[in-house]
């Protein structure tokens, strides 16, 4: 049930040191590549990381909250082209979340590493660091990266009580949406 995957789904930081299978590479791939996007116009392209050395660098990527890349066997970096489609920060997250959830299904860890809008240090971005590392063309822009591995940490699925429900309204604001009915 799409619920219970949903609830199982947590973002992992740490990693087995162990390989992910190409079959299950080509899963996610193949996810990524089923997502849908504004008018059917696929604006998104996907770089597989699997080299250790790149995966040490792209761990680099942000001044904080990329570190954990380093012990990750896998990277998905999510990109696009803007020129292809106006709305494409909302095709590359629906991408994003779509391969966290093919990864949750198939066993293993996930955790998007935001790096639009992000800062590697006081003069570079962390999209201009991710671009230079990668070879990535001028007019590709990058929103995320996600880590992918088989997971060393197990995080508790969250509860259905923890849901914020308060924050759901029916017919307009402010009238609470009532999920006893």
């Amino acid at each position: 049930m799409m619920l219970t995957l949903l609830k199982k789904r947590r973002s992992i930081r740490k990693y087995k040191n162990q390989e992910v299978e190409t079959e299950k590479i080509n899963q996610l791939l193949q996810g990524a590549l089923l997502a849908p996007s504004s008018r059917s116009l696929d604006p998104w392209e996907f770089i597989v990381v699997t080299d250790k050395q790149l995966l040490q660098q792209l761990a680099r990527a942000k001044q904080a909250g990329s570190s954990f890349l380093k012990q990750a066997p896998l990277a998905i970096v999510v990109l696009a082209n803007p020129q292809v489609c106006d709305v494409w920060i909302e095709d590359t997250s629906i991408a994003t979340i779509l391969i966290q959830l093919v990864a949750e299904s198939l066993g293993l860890g996930s955790c998007w590493i935001q790096i639009r809008e992000r800062k590697h240090s006081e003069d570079m971005s962390s999209e201009e660091y991710v671009r230079r590392v990668l070879n990535i063309p001028e007019e590709m822009k990058v929103e995320a990266i996600v880590s992918i591995g088989y997971p060393a940490e197990t995080k508790a699925p969250r509860r259905e009580e923890e849901l914020k429900y308060h924050k759901v309204f029916i017919n307009g604001y402010p009238k609470p949406y009532d999920f006893q009915k």
